[in-house]
């Protein structure tokens, strides 16, 4: 995958974006500049969210928050987003994302009006609704089980209690839409509370009944609208609510074009692109994917940011924070390694090289240091050669510089993240100039299938490549003076 080109008219701080990156210039890394307050950060997550959450439901929250401040202007019925283009390896596909109203969308489709199959945004928010109560039935069904029990109780001849209805049990069937008044009982008995029970289950299977057919009627028209939509090589992402400068609320939708690809196969084209896009960035980046009072929360109590970013990090799998060294994931690295070769050893007779591979890999990073699994595979040490007598040092002893090289090292490793887009905000931060100038070549050695897009501030990255690799965001780098 690569990302070819990427175009934004107007989404929060980027203006007239329009960034070309040559699928056929070698390596294909390119430093994004600017100076502070450019854009650099927002467009990375700008591309990173809309390809990586565009078609997985656990990831929708992240666009509403990203897009959560995004809504036309007065008398305008569409405003495009981004627009992206991709090459796969054999085809260049062209996505424009875009916010539009409701009549925009049946413009598009340009099918005679039909109140029953038109497109309308509220459905798919009613169909949600509708498959949230669908999803509570069998509690539903195992509180009236409840219910029925006490009914039971209470009419037993050796029960202390009066043989009227309790008024509670009453309100308990009303909560499950149950008219007890309807069943006709006003003293318990046996026979009473077999006829509560009998009428109960019945009205509360009608019930469910009527909600299920609301819900195949909702979700046979969605399905009829997408395929209009597909039809002209649309696909819908998300409902869109925001609310204007006048505080004025919109529902709107973001819908997204494809070129080049056939509408049967689009949400599949996405489905792929969406796991191979990944982004990498510093914990203490502001994410425009996170909400209003999360993003507030950093420069006040941190701790609930980096909650919620442990959050978010466990439902965008292509989201990385290369702050800290991830223990376990060099673990698993390292148990994956020792699989791969007892494996071989089953097939081949022999054992493989991988776990040797990825020793050796390591100890070519961190230079005169050795890294070593404990005895019993829960941490890590690492051995420092320097002096006469060698030193056991732990991960907390290692610079920052260090850590960030292994563990972007260690993430693409054990992402296995080949033929992807990786886009890299802060790559140098922490980084020594010398390790800043060859950030390019050591990513390419690492894994060279990749395509990577590096936000810096770095000179040292960026005269790294040639002047042509380096594209720039105004406000522009100024040039720096000659020593």
């Amino acid at each position: 995958m690569h990302l070819q080109r990427v175009q934004v008219p107007d989404f929060r701080v980027l203006k007239d974006v329009d960034i070309t990156f040559e699928k056929d210039f070698n390596p294909r890394v390119f430093p994004l500049g600017s100076q502070n307050g450019g854009g650099k950060s927002t467009l990375l997550q700008l591309i990173f969210v809309l390809l990586h959450c565009s078609t997985k439901s656990e990831r929708l929250p992240a666009l509403k928050d990203l897009l959560s401040e995004f809504y036309l202007p007065e008398g305008e019925e569409k405003k495009i987003l981004a627009i992206i283009d991709i090459w796969d390896g054999n085809k260049l596909v062209n996505l424009e994302f875009f916010v539009c109203s409701n009549y925009y969308v049946n413009l598009i489709l340009d099918k005679p009006y039909d109140k029953f199959n038109s497109f309308d945004s509220n459905n798919f928010d009613s169909l949600s609704t509708i498959q949230e109560i669908i999803s509570k039935f069998p509690n539903e069904e195992s509180q009236l089980k409840q219910i029925i029990e006490q009914f039971d109780m209470y009419s037993r001849p050796n029960s202390n209690s009066s043989k009227r209805i309790p008024e509670h049990l009453k309100m308990q069937l009303s909560n499950l839409g149950i008219e007890f008044e309807s069943i006709g009982v006003e003293l318990l008995d046996e026979f009473s509370v077999n006829k509560i029970e009998r009428d109960a289950k019945l009205q509360l299977l009608n019930k469910h009944k009527s909600i299920l057919n609301n819900e195949k009627l909702l979700s046979d028209n969605i399905d009829i609208v997408l395929s209009w939509l597909r039809e002209v090589n649309v696909e819908y992402i998300y409902n869109i609510t925001t609310c204007n400068s006048e505080n004025i609320v919109q529902n709107n939708v973001l819908l997204c074009r494809l070129t080049s690809v056939n509408g049967e196969v689009s949400r599949e084209f996405l489905n792929n692109l969406s796991d191979k896009i990944f982004l990498a960035a510093p914990s203490t980046q502001i994410f425009l994917f996170l909400s209003r009072e999360t993003r507030k929360s950093l420069f006040g109590n941190k701790s609930i940011y980096q909650s919620e970013l442990v959050t978010i990090n466990s439902r965008l799998s292509g989201l990385f924070t290369y702050d800290f060294l991830a223990t376990d994931i060099l673990i698993k690295l390292f148990k994956s390694a020792g699989d791969q070769d007892f494996k071989e050893a089953l097939k081949t007779g022999e054992y493989g090289k991988n776990y040797k591979n990825l020793l050796e890999d390591l100890d070519f990073l961190l230079h005169d240091k050795q890294v070593n699994l404990t005895d019993d595979f829960s941490g890590l040490t690492f051995k420092l050669d320097r002096f006469k007598d060698s030193i056991e040092l732990y991960p907390e002893d290692l610079s920052h510089g260090e850590l960030k090289r292994f563990n972007i090292y260690v993430w693409l490793k054990y992402k296995n993240i080949e033929n992807a887009i990786v886009l890299m905000d802060e790559v140098d931060l922490a980084l020594h100039p010398d390790w800043q100038y060859r950030i390019a070549t050591d990513l390419v050695e690492w894994e060279p299938s990749n395509q990577y897009i590096l936000a810096t501030h770095s000179y040292e990255v960026c005269e790294s490549l040639t002047p042509s690799h380096v594209k720039i965001l105004k406000p522009k780098l100024t040039e720096r003076l000659a020593n």
